[in-house]
């Protein structure tokens, strides 16, 4: 019988994986294609095309809503079809897409097209997860996860930056040109990736095995399996949350800094890089902080992430500290901000992979994603409410007491969590699962 790939792997380090690298090299291209294209979309439509702030809102939805509403489908695809073949097909049809911006002449069009890429944005994420878990041994994918989370946050700080001088020196349609290359090479770097059909049934076929559940019976088994696990249920619960504060931190910061007498208008730029850091120095304590539970890491990633955003708030009420001391301790902010964001994102998708049978991957990763987009539209409509209900500077103490609040009781209740979690482990350990 043939040995599986993770196995095989295990024999040398990750960064011998070959299968691993190629994914990751694929991962770094696109991820940099992406913040090209998207920095000079905004640019076109919002200085040269002078789109108001609801047309600029719908652009956004248009790349955001397919996520939301396909990721359950999407899911099923990933493990019913050669997770390979997708990702190659979703990196082709988006290159064709992409170039299709350079055309564009109505804004109808744009949002046709990005539609269009987020379909295929949310096809190729669970095919690629469940890819990482076929070639990724248990013993490294802390690692693994790891890893992918510092090419995504490096590429949104070398992207933009990259982006502003392209778009500078040759204009807005060499980025889109850049970016549908970008998926071009992705797919070309994805043959390299060896091609295995999953053969394991979904838990519903183990539960009945004369019974092959149907599409539609197929959506809810993403659901099913994360209701099974706890850790990943609270986990999910504690990610959708900081994923909405961070969005209504995203879409209102902005706002926020016109209330501080005499800050720079680049301190939004170097407050986003640096939030950027953050995230990738949570990448690095991940793994130093091994001895602890996801749940510890995740729980004090949100009471951070809180923290810093109400102390912001509170920054901003109390006029801000005038010169360069003040405007050094907001980029300090915001350095934590995405430290907390990250131990709250990056334990999360370790336990994910670690606990998700491989069969069920794409739905599970699926679902998340559906959850977690609803959580990025809900966080600037929330946010828009409850500024101009109270204002920036409440707002933000408000949505980070929130956050600390609810991170809190995930430490309080970890224990407990943690040992539902073990005896639901256990039951299926004893049933096959």
């Amino acid at each position: 019988m043939k040995q599986p790939q993770a196995r095989i792997a295990a024999e040398g380090g990750l960064l011998q994986n070959k299968a691993y690298l190629a994914l990751m090299a694929s991962q770094l291209i696109s991820n940099l294609g992406d913040w090209l294209h998207i920095l000079a979309l905004l640019t076109m439509i919002g200085l040269k095309w002078e789109a108001t702030p609801w047309q600029i809102t719908a652009t956004m939805l248009c790349m955001l809503i397919p996520m939301l509403l396909g990721g359950p489908a999407a899911g099923v695809l990933a493990d019913r079809m050669e997770r390979k073949k997708l990702m190659i097909v979703a990196d082709a049809v988006r290159f064709v897409i992409v170039l299709g911006l350079v055309f564009v002449t109505h804004l109808w069009q744009v949002y046709a097209l990005l539609i269009a890429k987020s379909v295929f944005d949310v096809l190729f994420s669970p095919a690629k997860n469940g890819k990482i878990k076929e070639v990724v041994p248990p013993e490294h994918m802390e690692k693994a996860v790891s890893y992918s989370a510092i090419i995504e946050q490096g590429s949104k700080i070398i992207g933009p930056a990259l982006g502003g001088v392209l778009t500078v020196a040759f204009g807005i349609t060499s980025c889109f040109m850049i970016d549908a290359a970008s998926f071009l090479l992705s797919g070309l770097i994805l043959l390299a990736v060896p091609g295995r059909r999953t053969e394991a049934g979904s838990s519903a076929e183990v539960d009945n095995p004369g019974e092959k559940p149907g599409f539609w019976g197929e959506l809810t088994e993403g659901v099913k399996a994360i209701a099974r696990i706890p850790l990943i249920a609270f986990g999910l619960l504690m990610l959708a949350m900081a994923l909405l504060i961070l969005q209504v931190a995203d879409s209102q910061t902005v706002v926020l800094f016109r209330e501080i007498p005499g800050m720079p208008e680049d301190m939004l730029g170097w407050s986003i890089a640096l939030s950027g850091f953050g995230t990738l120095a949570a990448a690095g304590l991940n793994g130093l902080l091994r001895r602890c539970t996801p749940l510890m890491k995740m729980g004090t990633g949100g009471v951070l992430l809180g923290a810093v955003f109400a102390g912001a708030g509170y920054f901003a009420v109390s006029g801000g500290l005038l010169g360069a001391s003040g405007h050094a301790l907001m980029l300090a902010l915001y350095f934590l901000a995405g430290t907390g964001a990250g131990l709250v994102f990056i334990p999360f998708q370790v336990t994910l992979q670690q606990r998700t049978p491989e069969s069920l991957t794409g739905r599970v990763f699926g679902t998340v994603t559906s959850v977690t987009s609803a959580a990025a539209v809900a966080g600037p409509m929330f946010g828009g409410y409850i500024v101009t209900a109270f204002g920036p500077a409440p707002a933000f103490i408000l949505s980070g007491g929130l956050m600390v609040l609810l991170a809190l009781l995930l430490l309080f209740f970890k224990s407990m969590i943690m040992k539902r979690d073990r005896t639901s482990l256990q039951q299926q350990q004893a049933a096959g699962l």
